[in-house]
Order: structure tokens, then sequence, then C-alpha cells
């Protein structure tokens, strides 16, 4: 197993902590360098979202029409363009379309591997490796807090390094990921009309848009956020960034509590303790501060694991339609959300803010988990 989703762990990485969420990471520094205000910021962070929504709503189609090894291809690519354009980019047309790009790949990259776990791995292993993959994205952030410490002043050199880390990850992947059989490429021959699609993703799908929603405004400002109102330095900001990777990859252990207490219960404590965290950032104290970032490093990563699988189990046939459509509605919250933000800090202030946000992720408690269907 581990020769699957090791590849797949270091692409998630690349497509979702380098490609989409290292903006945030760099936003301070990008809007200096580039004269952004705040509802700039958030109309940017928002380009990256809309394709990934984008390529999350054609990735079922894609992935059928040119199977599994050209979508991890395309994956790869568009994170390497994507990300060199963000390096060049003169002004904030030239940096949208680089966030634009990049954003593509996050959007192909879930659904993919979720393909590659069914084609390649027993049933007993796809929850599991499903998880672990899913932890990319905190092994990306990781990488990235030691990048931005050691490219502070140079985000530019960052997103050159980044790229060429994108590049090795595509290499790696293609060597590593088995073409799928014959008898896979035609596993996707049935067919569901919109009433029985809505039917099974009834809950699924609005719990994904409040998430999305509510996590936008921590990976957008969170670190603007630190430097704007706490006036920490940019080795404390990074830190803070650092710890929330390092903290994610507890989020793997999703899987485990899946099985041991049930999808819903496992739904609702990570959704507790991700809300918590966007909203402890507002007290002006380090402990305070650094356990939001534990606590939504791990808890972040664990809800989009518990999505996954909540996504795979609505469509056991073909479990990549069912992370399509709940990462696609994740995708939306999160671009309606970095709009939103932007205006919201920019009009209110970074404090109010993220306690409405906090309270939009809230209301998707009153979402009950339904997988069991007869179609």
């Amino acid at each position: 197993m581990i020769k699957l989703v090791a590849p797949g762990t270091a692409m998630i990485a690349v497509t979702y902590a380098f490609s989409r969420f290292s903006f945030g990471l760099f936003l301070p520094e990008i809007s200096d360098a580039l004269h952004l205000s705040e509802s700039q910021s958030g109309f940017v962070g928002t380009l990256g979202y809309i394709s990934y929504a984008f390529a999350l709503l054609c990735s079922n189609l894609m992935i059928k029409r040119f199977g599994q090894t050209i979508i991890i291809y395309a994956c790869g690519i568009t994170s390497v363009i994507g990300l060199l354009a963000i390096a060049l980019s003169p002004n904030l047309f030239f940096l949208g379309i680089g966030i634009c790009t990049a954003g593509l790949g996050s959007g192909w990259s879930s659904p993919v591997y979720s393909k590659v776990a069914k084609t390649s791995l027993s049933l007993d292993k796809r929850d599991q490796a499903n998880s672990w993959m899913n932890t990319g994205t905190s092994f990306g952030v990781i990488i990235s807090g030691p990048i931005a410490l050691f490219f502070a002043n140079h985000w530019r050199r960052a997103f050159l390094f980044f790229a060429f880390l994108s590049a090795i990850t595509l290499i790696w992947n293609l060597i590593a990921i088995p073409s799928p059989s014959e008898n896979d490429k035609n596993e996707m021959s049935f067919s569901l009309n919109y009433r029985a699609l809505l039917s099974r993703t009834s809950y699924l799908l609005p719990a994904s848009l409040l998430i999305g929603m509510s996590t936008s405004i921590y990976w957008t400002f969170s670190r603007s956020y630190l430097t704007a109102v706490y006036q920490l330095t940019t080795q404390i900001s990074i830190a803070f960034w650092l710890v929330m990777g390092i903290a994610g990859i507890g989020g793997s252990f999703a899987g485990k509590l899946i099985s041991l207490k049930g999808l819903s219960a496992a739904f609702r404590i990570f959704l507790i303790l991700l809300m918590s965290s966007i909203a402890l950032i507002v007290i002006s104290n380090t402990i305070a501060l650094y356990s939001s970032a534990i606590i939504f490093g791990i808890s972040y990563i664990a809800i989009t694991g518990v999505l996954l699988v909540w996504g795979t189990r609505c469509f056991p046939e073909s479990p990549y339609i069912g992370v399509s459509l709940s990462f696609f509605f994740l995708g939306i919250g999160q671009t309606i959300g970095s709009s939103l933000a932007g205006f919201s800090i920019e009009y209110l202030s970074y404090s109010t803010s993220f306690l409405l946000f906090s309270g939009i992720g809230i209301l998707a408690l009153f979402m009950p988990i339904k997988t069991n269907h007869k179609y």
C-alpha cells in the first residue's frame, strides 16, 4: 500500500499546500510587493477556489474519458505552470492567472487518487489509504514553513522552489502509479438520474459547503491576522503555520476513529474542534494562538478525510463521484467564503470576521449522516 500512498500523498501536498494554501502563507509579502488591499487579496484567493471547483466539476468526465494516469499528469503540470506564473507575476492580473492555474490540480487530485485506491487496493485498505493521502496537505504545509523561513524576504524564489518540487513529484507519480486494468477502466458504466444523485448527497453537499465557507478565512487570512493585528514577526507567524501543518498529520487517524465510533460521531467531533479552532485565534494569548493552530491542523485534515469517506460510501459503485461532489461543494464554499472574508475584514474587523465564520461552520452540525441507499 505504501508504494501507492506515498506518491499520492506527495501529489496532494503539491496540489493543496503548495498550489493553493501557500498563497495565504505568503500573503503579507505578496500584498506588500504588489500593493494589494484585503478585498483584492480575498478576490485573488477566490480565483484559486474557483478553478478548484471547476476542476472538481469536470473531474468525473475527465477521469472517465482520459483515465487516471493522464489526470495525474494534469495535476502535476498545472501545479508547475501555476506556481511558476505566481513566482513571475508583475501585477494583480498575472498573479490571478497563476493562482487560477495552480488551483486546477487540487480539484483533480482528490477524485483521481480515490480512483487509484479503488483500482489498486482491497476494500479493507481503502478508507485508511484515502485518509493517509488526504494528510498530504499537512505534509505540504510542514515543508512550506521552512521554505518560507529560508526565503523570508524572497517569496518569488519560494514559489520557484515549489514549482521544482512539484515537477519532481509529478515524475515520481508517473513512475509509481500503475495503469488500471481494462476491467477497472470500464467500471463506470452505471448511471444515476439527478433525483437519485441529490438523494444520495442531500446532507453531504450542504455540510461540505458550510465547512468550506467557514475554513476559507483561516487558510487565506490567519497569518495576515497575526502580523496585522498582533504584530507578530515573520518568523513567529510562519512558526504558527508550521505548527498547524505538523498537527495536521494527526488528522490521518480520522479513518481509525470512523471505524471505531462511526462516520456520524467522527464528523461531529472533528467539526466542533474545527470551529473552536477558528474562534480561538481571536484570543490574544500565545497559548491560545498555538492551540488554535494545532486544533485547526488536526481537525481540518480529519474533517476533509471524513467528507472523503462519506462521499465514497454514497457511491460505492464509483467512489470518486462522491469525492468529486463533496470536494466541489467544499470548494464552492471556500470560493464564496474567501471573497466574503476579505470584505468582512476590511469593513468589520479580523476578530469579528473569524467569529462570524466559525458560527457559519457550526450549522453543519444539523446535517445527519446518510450513506445507505438502494439504487
